[in-house]
């Protein structure tokens, strides 16, 4: 039986087999002596995506009472979700997203906890996913930003769409009506300044040439 710790571009976390090619965490979210979430789904701003493996680092997911485990179909998932790259297993990442976000957002190289804070307010509308307005179209967005329409996931690249499942993408035509935005719009404009998030190998590197 899949434990419930896999996240949806929603940010929804659901017990599904696959697992992915990122973890990370949003505090400590479970009870270790069930492996069950506790009702709340966050108790930190700080949304992180982490490597599935560093050093001779070993955990038991969801046995300790420590962070709980979450994993992502990939990067983009994540940053659609609201989380960014973690500063400790993934350092030259999240220094590339620093630089990106205060290329894109205008401000100098930010504090993680304020990068943390700008993406809380943009993730959430209180317990659910906060949608934002898609603005310029889907030719403007960058590879690896996330749109929806209705349940539809898509995520952008080389200004194609592929629609999102828990196995991986499928090219796919976006509807033309209801569009909105999944990825926080910092997240947007950091990926528009240049961060390159790792996008499941299903899509491809050919497809962003």
């Amino acid at each position: 039986m899949p434990l419930q710790n896999r996240v949806t571009p929603f940010s929804d976390i659901v017990a599904i087999p696959q697992r992915g090619m990122f973890t990370g965490n949003r505090g400590i979210i479970h009870d270790p002596a069930t492996r069950r979430l506790l009702v709340r789904r966050w108790t930190t701003k700080a949304w992180i995506v982490c490597a599935l493996v560093y050093k001779d680092h070993r955990r038991a997911v969801m046995a300790a009472r420590s962070w709980t485990e979450l994993f992502f179909l990939d990067e983009a998932t994540a940053l659609a979700a609201g989380h960014r790259p973690c500063f400790a297993c993934r350092r030259a990442a999240a220094e590339a997203f620093r630089a990106a976000w205060a290329r894109g957002n205008g401000v100098d190289p930010p504090l993680a906890a304020a990068m943390d804070a700008a993406l809380h307010a943009e993730r959430l509308d209180g317990r659910a996913k906060r949608l934002h307005l898609l603005v310029g179209g889907i030719a403007a967005l960058p590879d690896g930003a996330m749109i929806a329409a209705g349940e539809a996931v898509f995520v952008i690249a080389s200004r194609r769409a592929f629609r999102w499942t828990a196995d991986g993408y499928r090219p796919a035509p976006i509807p033309v009506d209801g569009l909105c935005l999944l990825t926080p719009p910092s997240t947007v404009r950091a990926l528009a300044a240049g961060y390159r998030p790792v996008l499941h190998p299903e899509i491809g590197q050919d497809e962003r040439q």
